[in-house]
């Protein structure tokens, strides 16, 4: 009995010791940010005014060289991995041997960002970085940035492409290795870094590099950095993501524009056609009816399912922030249907609206559509499954722009060219480096943390664990209304703030 009272007061002290060390080092990488916001806020306004589109080749070089700077002024010393194309955006690659050290974290984020329409930009162009007092839908009014004798308000946002996904994962990681190293505070973990340069291209050449370099990036679990907090504002440890893949659809009618008046209610109209055909793709309570779309996924298990039902619920809120009264889904929530496979109709073209319009039956129309996977999914059998299920609508399904002899023979077309994707990933909630990271995300925060089995975005986790077997665990930073992947995407400062800690933190939670 008195040898179990000894090992229950051990592991108390140690537990003890283990806090006390994690809220001193939380406490020295807060005074350090303090002290150095300026630097920190410069530094990540000026990586921000470099375009960053992934098929950029020359700004996207600019955005790896600047990377690379920042990472030398840190001690390290940073390389590109290439595949030898100089069109395939590099990798940024770091590593730091931490004396006793016996495991190993690679940090990621990527310094890419989608394409941009700057005429939908209202906020202001999307690579000159400005600093808004507030949401601009909140009626935040644009500030001259900070002077160095300037307090730095946290509330305030910085208005510009990937200020929040993925430029604030880079800046949180390495401004976090540089509060440890000037504080001090050596990590527990071998940290690597790996920055990548075409996450928002759909990775395309992520397993060739991590598997040319795959001695290189051997580690005992990847960190990716990326993605929003909870809509609550509480911070979150995310233990997978969706996979994504997509295919453009065009169907057709006549060989050229047709007079509405000459020839309506006689010439076939594409936009009427690819409306229908879009329409029996999902049910009024947005189900995906494709045959076998749901069929694949694999179930979450007990700790997933404890962890979503202690998820906060804001599905309300959330309904009356966006401005609609009715979601899809069938009564189920956000958490839930996050766990599912998705359809999506990103866009949808056909001739001209509005001012530009013309009484004209369209020769063609086109939709883009995305398919969000969950684990369990196949990105190839998914898109086999919805060429499957145009067929079944009378359809004549080629990969080409159809002949003459294509378009007598047949009088339903449709044109299907598959945009490539990737599959999901999911790591156990009950490993133990999953129960570090929740803790030491826990230590920096105030509230309890959220655990999410799958991120609602998607992330190539599917390709470094096929290529490198390895383990994944995300941590948002984003403030959850960014306007990721849209104009006018912004940060809230806080929220850089807080990345910092939450980098510092897993870099010395226990092994």
């Amino acid at each position: 009995m008195n040898s179990i009272r000894i090992m229950i007061v051990a592991v108390l002290l140690a537990m003890s010791l283990g806090l006390a060390t994690a809220s001193s080092t939380g406490n020295s990488i807060r005074e350090y940010r303090v002290a150095h916001e300026h630097q920190i806020f410069n530094e990540f306004v000026d990586l921000l005014a470099i375009p960053n589109v992934a098929s950029d080749r020359a700004n996207i070089r600019r955005n790896a060289a600047r990377i690379m700077e920042m990472m030398e002024q840190r001690g390290l010393k940073p390389q590109l991995l290439e595949l030898g194309d100089p069109a395939v955006p590099p990798a940024v690659y770091g590593e730091f041997k931490s004396p006793g050290a016996t495991h190993t974290l690679v940090f990621y984020a990527h310094y890419d960002g989608q394409p941009v329409d700057p005429s939908q930009w209202t906020a202001s162009p999307p690579w000159q970085p400005t600093v808004r007092s507030a949401a601009v839908e909140s009626g935040g009014t644009v500030l001259p940035l900070p002077k160095n004798d300037e307090k730095i308000n946290p509330e305030w946002r910085i208005y510009a492409r990937s200020a929040s996904d993925d430029k604030l994962g880079v800046m949180a990681i390495l401004a976090a290795f540089q509060a440890l190293k000037v504080t001090q505070k050596a990590p527990t973990y071998n940290i690597k870094f790996y920055f990548e340069g075409e996450e928002e291209a759909g990775s395309p050449h992520l397993g060739e590099l991590v598997s040319k370099y795959k001695d290189l990036l051997a580690a005992d679990a990847w960190i990716m950095c990326d993605g929003p907090v909870h809509q609550t504002g509480r911070k979150q440890v995310v233990f997978g993501a969706r996979g994504v893949t997509g295919v453009d659809i065009t169907v057709y009618g006549g060989k050229r524009p047709l007079h509405s008046g000459h020839y309506g209610n006689w010439a076939p109209n594409p936009a009427m056609m690819l409306a229908r055909l879009l329409a029996s793709m999902k049910d009024d309570n947005g189900r995906v009816t494709i045959q076998g779309f749901y069929d694949d996924v694999e179930p979450l298990g007990a700790a997933e399912r404890k962890a979503l039902s202690e998820i906060p619920d804001v599905d309300n809120d959330l309904k009356t922030q966006f401005g609609f009264s009715h979601p899809e889904g069938a009564g189920k929530s956000l958490s839930e249907l996050i766990n599912q496979p998705s359809l999506n109709i990103d866009g949808f073209r056909s001739a001209d609206v509005g001012l530009l319009a013309r009484n004209v039956i369209p020769t063609t129309a086109t939709a883009t559509i995305d398919m969000r996977l969950v684990k369990g999914n196949d990105a190839h059998r998914q898109v086999t499954r919805l060429i499957e299920h145009i067929r079944k609508q009378g359809y004549y399904v080629v990969d080409h722009e159809p002949t003459d002899a294509e378009r007598r023979d047949h009088p339903l077309i449709a044109n299907v060219k598959d945009r490539g994707g990737y599959n999901a990933e999911r790591t156990s909630m009950d490993l133990p480096i999953s129960k570090n990271v929740i803790n030491a995300v826990q230590s920096v925060s105030d509230q309890p943390i959220v655990k999410l089995p799958t991120l609602g975005g998607s992330l190539p986790l599917y390709i470094l664990k096929q290529q490198l077997g390895a383990t994944t665990i995300t941590i948002p930073l984003a403030n959850f209304d960014n306007n990721q992947h849209a104009e006018n995407e912004n940060v809230r400062i806080q929220n850089l703030w807080d990345g910092i800690e939450i980098m510092a933190a897993i870099m010395t939670m226990n092994q």
